[in-house]
C-alpha cells in the first residue's frame, strides 16, 4: 500500500471524470432503452433494471426540496475537490475522486435535468430488490466513502525526527 503523502490532482480528475462519464453514459442508456418498460431481472428480482426519475435524495427522501439537494451537491463538489487535490496517500485520492465523480455527476443531474434548472430529477436506474434504486454515481459515492472510512483505519507511517 502507498503511504507517501503527495499530491495526486491527476489521479482524482481522472477516475472523477470517468465516474462522471460512466454515470451519464449509463443514464443515457437507461432512458432510451428503459423508458415505458416493465422492470427487467438480471438477478431474478433481487436486482433490476427500472427507469425510475428521483426528485429527491436517497429514497426518495425530500422530494419537494430539489433545490436544497443542488445546494449541498454543489457544496460537496467543492468540498471534495479541495480535499481530493491536497497531499494524500493514493488510496485516499482514489476514495475521494469515487465520491468527487459521484457528487459531480448528481449535481449535474440537478442542474439541467428536467423539470428545470436547480431543480432537476436524478435517473435512477439500478432496483436492489425494491430497497433503493440508484445508479453508478451511487455505486461510485458508496464504494469512495466505505474506502474513505477503511483508509481512515489503516496505520500511517510516522516521518523519521
Amino acid at each position: 500500500m502507498d503511504t507517501t503523502t503527495s499530491r495526486r490532482v491527476p489521479l482524482v480528475v481522472g477516475i472523477a471524470a470517468l465516474v462522471l462519464l460512466l454515470d451519464q453514459a449509463t443514464k443515457f442508456w437507461a432512458e432510451s432503452a428503459l423508458t415505458g418498460r416493465a422492470p427487467i431481472p438480471v438477478i431474478g428480482e433481487f436486482l433490476q433494471l427500472r427507469l425510475l426519475y428521483n426528485p429527491g435524495a436517497a429514497f426518495s427522501i425530500g422530494a419537494g426540496s430539489t433545490w436544497v439537494f443542488t445546494i449541498i451537491a454543489a457544496v460537496a463538489v467543492v468540498m471534495l475537490a479541495r480535499y481530493g487535490t491536497q497531499p494524500q496517500t493514493r488510496l485516499r485520492a482514489f476514495a475521494l475522486a469515487l465520491m468527487l465523480g459521484g457528487a459531480t455527476t448528481h449535481l449535474l443531474d440537478r442542474l439541467f435535468r428536467q423539470p428545470g434548472f436547480a431543480r432537476g430529477h436524478v435517473v435512477d436506474f439500478i432496483d436492489y430488490n425494491g430497497w433503493f434504486v440508484g445508479n453508478v454515481a451511487d455505486i461510485a459515492l458508496v464504494c469512495g466513502a466505505i474506502l474513505l472510512v477503511l483508509v481512515s483505519f489503516a496505520p500511517t507511517k510516522q516521518p523519521a525526527s
